[in-house]
């Protein structure tokens, strides 16, 4: 008698064992930046090589926002802001040598941010008029995306 209640007992304890860890909560897992190759967005539009190049990471409005930020080691920059940080004028010649990874930042250049420069060539053969027009256009579509 005394065997059969133990055995129950023990019996009930893995049920209820079993119910507990079944209604856990699932683990959540870290957010992680997919690498993909470059696709070639046309390199006359700004606009559509940002869709395309850094909204996933900046977001379309271009506040830091895209669906990649949340795995990033360093939250991706509030490109509207540039003009303001830098006394209302917008730092375009420094803008360029980021994209072209001629002046690093803290995300453009490590693991998570590419520096677009080498990229731009890959795509365009080495062509590097092709290279500083896709900069070029880049660079004044993100000035329309100031703050006013």
């Amino acid at each position: 008698m005394r065997v059969m209640k133990f055995i129950i007992v023990a019996a009930v304890l893995a049920i209820l064992s079993a119910v507990a860890l079944g209604q856990a909560a699932p683990a959540q897992s870290t957010p992680a930046v997919k690498h993909v190759p470059i696709t070639n967005a046309p390199s006359t539009s700004g606009k559509e090589m940002f869709k395309s190049y850094c909204a996933v990471c900046h977001g379309v409005d271009g506040k830091g926002n895209g669906p990649a930020a949340s795995a990033m080691k360093t939250t991706p920059a509030d490109l509207t802001a540039l003009a303001q940080k830098d006394g209302g004028k917008y730092p375009a010649s420094h803008v360029a040598a980021v994209i072209h990874g001629q002046a690093m930042t803290p995300s453009h250049g490590s693991q998570d941010m590419p520096v677009w420069g080498p990229l731009f060539s890959s795509i365009s053969q080495g062509h590097e008029g092709q290279v500083l027009q896709r900069i070029t256009n880049l660079v004044s579509y993100i000035e329309t995306l100031q703050s006013k």
